[in-house]
């Protein structure tokens, strides 16, 4: 993104947001009320990530409603300039410019028509979110420390985005972590270093899904740039994803964890009790159901849509291919395939 097409960003976020800047002196009085009973948000972040239709969403859907976790419900889009790009922050510029960077504009659009999981749900729900008073939390909260540290910056925008979800249902009791999935940022060496140097105490989780499960769902995946319209292309996308699982377990060891998406279908009790103790946070009933906000939702799928909870037909894609794209499958991903199998949890 240019310099121009930042400024027209940041313009629409500042219209966007004087549009719903102030509704009256009830309004004014919730926030008060808001930032009165502010309590900081200091626990690190478990990113979820890898290259799309992988497996992210549902990871982070089964965390959604575990008592000792914040979840984030949508992408995490902090990243700058572009969602899979760790944000530089710079600490010798205004708390103000930092929150032009952080901020998501996504939940303009979940607060004005109700959040939506997939480009093939019919189900919204209701999402209580006020930006303007996320903004006034944000820079209070960074105004309040001295001196500012870069953690101080991120622990701050936290604390501002679920603290301006007004009907976030998990909001209460202790928490050991914020989970947040941001799909390719695991692909990006130097954002994944970026967001270890903020978060020494993060971890980041992995899934890896067999390709020739995943080619069928990332070629009907609706994207502008048509990036996996090409077998080939697409493919090297995966292998891309595959190489820096390996690279990134090297790096950072036990702060990672890498799963297959299958056998977190086939068999989601084992994986999600092994990712609890990944954590160090006590297993609960609710990791075994997707959710939004506590409720039940679908899949995000590029197929026909199931009922809400675990879609036992993502293993079986394979089946829409030819004979002459499995071979190619088989000569390009085998390898790094086998690579990634040799360092993933076992089940």
């Amino acid at each position: 993104m240019g310099l121009a097409g930042y400024q027209r960003k940041i313009a629409r976020i500042g219209e966007r947001l004087q549009a719903l800047r102030e509704h009256g002196p009830h309004l004014k009085q919730l926030y008060r009320v808001c930032l009165d009973n502010i309590s900081p948000i200091t626990c690190p972040i478990v990113l979820i990530s890898q290259i799309q239709r992988s497996g992210g969403s549902l990871i982070s859907q089964l965390f959604d409603g575990h008592p000792q976790i914040y979840c984030h419900p949508d992408e995490l889009m902090i990243g700058h300039p572009k969602k899979y790009i760790w944000p530089k922050i710079n600490l010798n510029n205004h708390p103000r410019d930092w929150f032009k960077i952080l901020f998501e504009e996504s939940v303009i659009d979940h607060f004005k028509n109700g959040y939506t999981k997939g480009h093939n749900s019919d189900k919204t729900f209701p999402f209580i979110f006020f930006p303007p008073l996320q903004k006034k939390i944000f820079l209070n909260t960074v105004n309040s420390v001295e001196p500012i540290k870069l953690r101080d910056v991120f622990d701050a925008y936290m604390t501002s985005y679920f603290g301006a979800w007004i009907n976030y249902q998990n909001l209460y009791g202790p928490k050991k972590f914020i989970t947040g999935f941001t799909p390719r940022l695991g692909m990006v060496e130097d954002s994944i270093d970026s967001f270890f140097e903020v978060y020494p105490d993060g971890r980041l989780i992995s899934s890896i899904r067999d390709a020739k499960n995943w080619f069928p769902s990332a070629h009907r995946h609706p994207v502008k740039d048509g990036r996996y319209s090409d077998i080939r292309v697409a493919l090297n996308q995966w292998v891309e994803s595959a190489q820096a699982m390996v690279r990134n377990k090297d790096k950072y060891g036990d702060r990672v964890c890498i799963i297959r998406f299958e056998d977190l279908i086939r068999d989601t009790e084992a994986v999600m009790r092994y990712l609890a103790a990944f954590l160090d946070i006590e297993f609960d009933p609710i990791l075994l159901t997707p959710t939004f906000n506590k409720s039940p939702i679908a899949a995000n799928t590029s197929f026909k849509p199931e009922q809400p909870g675990i879609m036992a037909g993502t293993l079986s894609r394979y089946k829409t291919l030819t004979q002459e794209q499995i071979e190619i499958i088989d000569e390009m991903t085998k390898k790094e395939y086998q690579k990634i199998l040799d360092i993933a949890a076992t089940f």
